[in-house]
């Protein structure tokens, strides 16, 4: 998002220094005051560190994971059953009660095994197969869409850390100078060229830097674990980020931008096998209906005599057709439309957003490449220049640093914001720009 105190700063330098043509400055990497590190990385080096070690990507492949067990599971055939049973016991000869006789009883053995096999539809077969054909397709594709969120957002964490890498070094560069500023003061005044409040002054100055120094550290470090953090703690507590921030592509169109993100972005192709997993749900659903078959198969064995059997049983659907599964099912599909639709409708609107906000940042670079940073740092090399000669007073030596300092800061910010302007609008559209 732009902030309007860049504009206040660059109408203030403007009307303070005019305008003349001239190169642009860099600002170097900063080094955090009083602070060692193990390690520099680039850009590149943290989103791969992040794809490799952050979380969402380990939950994304389980998911993969669940999705292909789906499959194999909705790919088997149903399993047999297998059912029996026995006895042994003793036939008696009721006509002989009383006789004692072993001749009374007779041994007797009789067993029965039966054997199913359900037989599937081949409709209904079919449609469940496709249904977690289309899961794990799904899963894939969010895959996808997890790693484009994460390398969006790993991007404008560095992004965040360099402008404040940038802001610590233009504090620790700002304390120099006025550091500097002050022992000429102190010279001045110990020769009574001075009067003694300018030291005084030149002191809180010096205090007023340090206090902005620790702050531009401190801030370091914050963006320093939100980094780590996006890395798995890859990072360590300790290191530094090198690299620049982006400049304007080329070839930047919004209707290209916008047919891109609608052929392209894994959210929405994520939706619309979401569309077509709850089609094929509905099918499924309805082609369950239709009674599944099953095989009998028995042989069975009593008091001598034995025979085979075969038979099929059919369930009965008199009372209830799945008329609540097919229901839910429909309204799950009613569901995702509406959540594919709200979703091209969000990334339209996240892709003219990001893609105006990188215009308006670029214009305001082009302003301060055209004129505001040779200029400023011409005039405080003038103003103190002129103070170490006696020609101007402390006042001017001290507002010519200000505006070189938040014109700097204004331009580093800017930078900044059309870089992450630029990452959000790679996530919209789904890629690379």
């Amino acid at each position: 998002m732009l902030r309007q105190g860049i504009r206040r700063g660059v109408v203030h330098a403007l009307l303070l220094l005019g305008m003349v043509n001239v190169g642009s400055v860099g600002v170097a990497a900063m080094s955090v005051a009083a602070e060692s590190w193990n390690q520099v990385y680039g850009l590149e080096t943290i989103v791969d560190l992040a794809l490799a070690k952050n979380p969402v990507v380990s939950l994304a492949e389980g998911t993969i994971e669940q999705q292909k067990g789906q499959q194999t599971a909705a790919g088997a055939y149903p399993n047999p059953t297998v059912g029996g049973a026995g006895g042994h016991g003793m036939l008696r000869d009721t006509n002989r009660i009383g006789s004692g006789s072993s001749l009374d009883r007779q041994s007797l053995t009789e067993y029965n095994v039966v054997v199913g096999q359900p037989v599937e539809w081949p409709a209904l077969r079919a449609a469940r197969q496709r249904v977690a054909d289309l899961g794990l397709a799904t899963a894939n594709v969010g895959m996808l869409e997890t790693r484009l969120n994460l390398t969006s957002q790993v991007k404008v964490a560095f992004y965040d850390l360099l402008l404040a890498q940038q802001e610590a070094d233009l504090a620790k560069q700002n304390l120099d100078t006025v550091e500097g500023v002050a022992r000429i003061v102190k010279a001045r005044v110990k020769s009574g060229e001075a009067p003694q409040f300018e030291s005084i002054k030149a002191e809180v100055e010096v205090l007023k830097a340090r206090q902005q120094l620790a702050r531009a550290d401190n801030l370091v470090r914050i963006n320093r674990v939100t980094v780590d953090t996006l890395t798995g703690g890859s990072l360590g507590p300790s290191y530094l980020v090198h690299g620049e921030f982006r400049g304007l592509p080329r070839d930047l169109q919004i209707e290209g931008l916008m047919a891109r993100m609608m052929d392209q972005h894994p959210t929405i192709q994520r939706l619309l096998k979401s569309v077509e997993q709850s089609d094929w749900k509905i099918e499924f659903e309805r082609q369950a209906r239709v009674p599944s078959v099953t095989v009998n198969g028995s042989y069975w064995r009593e008091m001598g005599r034995e025979a085979f059997q075969g038979g099929l049983s059919i369930p009965m659907p008199l009372w209830y057709r799945r008329q609540g599964e097919i229901a839910a099912s429909l309204g799950a599909k009613r569901r995702d439309e509406a959540e594919l639709l709200r979703t091209r409708n969000e990334l339209g609107r996240a892709v003219y957003q990001h893609y105006q906000d990188v215009r308006t940042t670029a214009e305001l670079i082009d302003v301060f490449d055209k004129g505001l940073l040779k200029q400023a740092q011409e005039a405080l090399r003038l103003a103190q220049f002129s103070f170490q000669q006696g020609a101007s007073s402390l006042l001017e030596v001290l507002d010519a640093q200000r505006v070189q300092r938040q014109i700097l800061l204004d331009y580093a910010l800017v930078r900044h914001d059309l870089s992450v302007s630029l990452a959000r609008l790679e996530q919209a559209v789904g890629g690379t720009l």
